[in-house]
């Protein structure tokens, strides 16, 4: 595809950091022919007989269906694997288990979200892989949704996003506590992108420092903006895009019902009509989904002329596809 690709070594897709803002680009251009072609029924046979392996340590929809569909669209094979019946439950380590799925395939994709070791497992593999091994989301990041995301910002509002308002908020949740990897994905790329962000969320509910420290430099270097507030309402005001979404309060406490608890203090931060009424009259609402109806967002706007949340999840596969393909496709 490009000489961006074709090095002596594989290219991991653990972070968009690790990808210059012209190869970004390239996986969203090519994004936008794959689903061209899926629209007019045209055959992309890019990864004819691959084989790509897929470890699921949390549940998924969006994702393993965007892999898997994906793959067979682009003449390859998929394996999910359950961790519960690999050795790794034995105690393998994750380097012994690449090295022998690197021997048997062309790609290892991994979810591992547990705080303070997802990103660890997936570097691990990384470290001692002979074919690509793509983050498909861990405690750190979550690589091909904020792609999604952009993606999806471009069919709205142009491929140019510089200056683009968006609202990044924290909203309530009760499900469980879910990972910082979205919104720290999202600073992360949309400030490369030079868009204007606006991070919300309550006292204590904190990104990773190191993220945010990334991302303010992010901004300082391509022209973008992170302001961060601790008012939901900022997040909204005048905003082009908003995405309120909840993540744990990995800050607040290692105890899990402490974070809970403190988590039941804002059920307040919900987006509701009111707060829609902040933003710009073409905004839109995005979110990765599942979302916590009733809790994160009301019917009325999850369902409403804003939300865009059903073309941002069909995203996911295009962009599942470039990536696989840009990755894969010369090994």
């Amino acid at each position: 595809m490009s000489a961006f690709f074709k090095t002596e070594k594989s290219r991991h897709f653990i972070t968009t950091q690790d990808f210059t803002n012209e190869e970004i680009e390239m996986m969203l251009d090519l994004a936008r022919d794959l689903k061209i072609k899926m629209a007019s029924n045209i055959p992309t046979p890019y990864l004819l007989y691959k084989t790509l392996f897929l470890i699921f340590f949390d549940q998924s929809t969006r994702t393993r269906n965007s892999m898997e569909a994906g793959i067979a669209q682009l003449g390859g094979h998929a394996n999910f694997l359950n961790p519960s019946t690999m050795q790794l439950s034995h105690g393998e380590t994750p380097e012994d288990t690449a090295r022998v799925l690197a021997r048997m395939g062309h790609g290892i994709a991994v979810r591992a979200c547990e705080f303070g070791k997802g990103n660890k497992y997936l570097r691990g593999m990384a470290s001692v892989s002979q074919v690509p091994v793509m983050n498909l989301q861990d405690d750190v990041y979550h690589p091909f949704q904020v792609l999604a995301d952009v993606m999806t910002m471009q069919e709205r509002f142009g491929k140019n996003l510089r200056g683009l308002k968006v609202g990044i908020s924290w909203a309530y949740a009760e499900s469980h506590l879910k990972p910082l990897s979205v919104p720290q994905s999202q600073i992360l790329l949309f400030t490369r992108l030079g868009m204007d962000v606006t991070l919300a969320y309550p006292e204590k509910f904190d990104l990773m420092p190191d993220i945010v420290k990334q991302a303010q430099e992010n901004a300082e270097k391509y022209g973008g903006k992170l302001n961060i507030s601790h008012k939901m309402e900022d997040a909204f005001v005048d905003a082009h895009v908003v995405i309120p979404k909840n993540w744990g309060g990995f800050f607040v406490s290692d105890d899990p019902e402490e974070i809970k608890a403190e988590t039941a203090k804002h059920k307040d931060w919900i987006c509701d009509e009111e707060k829609m009424k902040l933003t710009r009259p073409d905004s839109v609402y995005m979110h990765a989904l599942p979302a916590d109806r009733g809790k994160e967002v009301v019917d009325s706007v999850i369902d409403g002329p804003h939300s865009i949340i059903f073309d941002e999840a069909e995203n996911r596969l295009h962009t599942a596809k470039a990536v696989m393909t840009l990755l894969m496709g010369g090994r």
